[in-house]
């Protein structure tokens, strides 16, 4: 159990605090979110009233009613007791499945990848996965440390296969890439693979919408050197941000962190090779194979 509750002295369930625990899967959360809410409704309670009796704030509650907040099992088993429920939450708790190889927002921002209307992808450290030809999609999940199985690199790999989609629907999204130029000279999975990613990415460069541009080394200034980043705009023309590093990804939604994203990509872009220099430097390097 992640932890427990003991009876104060005057008669109050004080939560104990919980063991350390792998973070659950989003989908899982959301739906042990609306159980709690269900729970909630029927006992004709509010989220301040049940914050109140588990001893957390309003927002919490909130939050793991929408699935945006680990429930975790000392809340769990408080929440059972005021929601006089038979254990149902505590094991819900305890039983979720650890998060999997996508990390925890990244399902969430595949859903709106999948109908948007505009992207702006700058990555310093791979190909942006949508301009990945499949070998090299391959040599990339090849490269993780603890590795993968072949049937898991299988797997992951026609999954990003089939998000790149996107790229030729009916009419497909607006698209921008931003790619630091070290990624571009890397040779991942050998001089095959290398060779076959330069060609794709010279097509790529061909569908419509499309603006590939590379961040040369010589460059003095550079307005990302926080990490690599994604701007989404929806199809109902809201503007997001997702960000991923090495053991997690987030969604960003507040406009102010947002609009900060956009500026550093607009800088970007003013200090990236231009289309056509991208071009003839991928040219360049693809002629010296």
């Amino acid at each position: 159990m992640g932890g427990g509750y003991s009876m104060s002295e005057g008669g109050e369930f004080i939560a104990m605090p919980p063991k350390k625990r792998p973070r659950p899967n989003a989908t899982t959360m959301k739906m042990v979110g609306k159980q709690v809410a269900g729970a909630r409704l029927a006992k004709g309670l509010t989220q301040k009233q049940l914050a109140d009796l588990v001893k957390v704030d309003e927002e919490t509650v909130g939050s793991i009613e929408q699935g945006r907040r680990a429930l975790m099992p000392h809340i769990a088993e408080l929440l059972d007791f005021h929601l006089a429920l038979p254990g149902t939450l505590t094991v819900a708790a305890n039983e979720m499945p650890s998060v999997d190889v996508i990390p925890p927002w990244a399902q969430e921002y595949m859903e709106l990848e999948k109908r948007a209307i505009a992207l702006s992808w700058y990555d310093n450290q791979v190909v942006p996965g949508l301009l990945q030809p499949e070998c090299y999609a391959r040599a990339v999940f090849a490269c993780r440390v603890p590795a993968y199985h072949q049937e898991k690199i299988d797997a992951l790999t026609a999954d990003r296969l089939d998000r790149q989609k996107i790229l030729h629907r009916t009419t497909p999204p607006t698209l921008s890439f931003v790619i630091w130029e070290p990624v571009v000279r890397q040779r991942i999975g050998g001089p095959e693979v290398y060779r076959e990613l330069l060609r794709h990415l010279i097509a790529c460069m061909e569908l419509p919408d499309m603006s590939v541009q590379v961040l040369p080394l010589d460059q003095p200034v550079h307005a990302a050197l926080d990490g690599p980043f994604i701007l989404l705009e929806t199809h109902n023309h809201q503007h997001v941000g997702y960000t991923e590093g090495q053991r997690g990804s987030h969604l960003v939604s507040d406009q102010n962190e947002v609009s900060i994203l956009a500026r550093k990509y607009a800088m970007l872009r003013t200090q990236a090779l231009n289309t056509q220099q991208t071009r003839g430097l991928l040219d360049r390097l693809l002629g010296e194979l």
